[in-house]
């Protein structure tokens, strides 16, 4: 009785605590620690162990979340076989994420449907999973929140959320030609490279040429400084292989 006594509090408190993960295999773990002699020091290791999991497992989501990540890509998805150019040691390389803590940028360019963005969102997917503070944007959305701020004065507000993370992955550059219906993208644009330069990791990928960013951003003299500081101290990835989504388009259609 005084056993069980002992247990309800100890799960009260717990309760108190949050520590729920630890409140919910007290039951299992007492049994095995009596069944196996287990001694009390390695039952407190346990027990801490899998609530420190619990909150790695919660800081992971949060990452996540507040990257903003519309789907959760992993490599180990990534056809390599299919998209043959791509190196795949070089990709698990970037996985480890040297290059976050090295300040730099990576850039994947390539034709649509190669799988820049899949690689892109993966590599994000990663930062989150190690507690970095990550945010996923295309070009045109960033763009489109940044001229917002221009009218209603809350410009360098929302340039923070673009400077602040330590891995920030513009995708889809040159997807979206409606940002070139307004010279100011280029300067804002270049706002955010600029500020991020040296500072934090910045991912990108696009399907057009760096020549033809002016045209695509409105100005073609400060695209060419923000181009000089986004291929500097950066990882430039090309991908000229097939579509993937080609590819299993033709599957589907031929009963392969």
């Amino acid at each position: 009785m005084k056993s069980t006594d002992t247990t309800a509090r100890i799960k009260s408190y717990l309760k108190t605590l949050k520590l729920n993960r630890i409140a919910g295999a007290l039951d299992e773990e007492l049994g095995r620690a009596a069944s196996e002699a287990i001694p009390c020091t390695e039952l407190l290791e346990r027990l801490l162990a899998l609530e420190a999991c619990a909150r790695t497992e919660r800081q992971i989501e949060r990452r996540i979340k507040e990257a903003k990540l519309p789907e959760r890509k992993l490599l180990a998805d990534f056809d390599f076989d299919f998209q043959s150019g791509v190196n795949k040691q070089q990709i698990l390389e970037l996985a480890t994420l040297g290059f976050a803590g090295r300040r730099q940028g990576v850039i994947i360019a390539g034709n649509s449907g190669t799988g820049k963005s899949h690689l892109a969102k993966a590599l994000l997917l990663a930062g989150c999973q190690k507690n970095l503070r990550c945010r996923y944007v295309t070009a045109s959305a960033m763009l489109r929140e940044l001229l917002a701020g221009l009218a209603d004065n809350t410009l360098e507000q929302r340039l923070k959320r673009f400077l602040s993370p330590e891995i920030l992955l513009i995708d889809e550059i040159g997807f979206d030609r409606l940002e070139q219906h307004d010279a100011r993208n280029a300067c804002l644009f270049h706002k955010v490279i600029d500020g991020r330069y040296c500072k934090g990791s910045t991912i990108v990928t696009t399907n057009i040429d760096f020549k033809e960013l002016g045209d695509y951003l409105g100005d073609p003299v400060i695209t060419a400084a923000t181009v000089d500081r986004m291929i500097h101290h950066s990882v430039i990835i090309t991908i000229q292989g097939p579509s993937w989504r080609l590819h299993e388009s033709q599957k589907l259609n031929t009963g392969e």
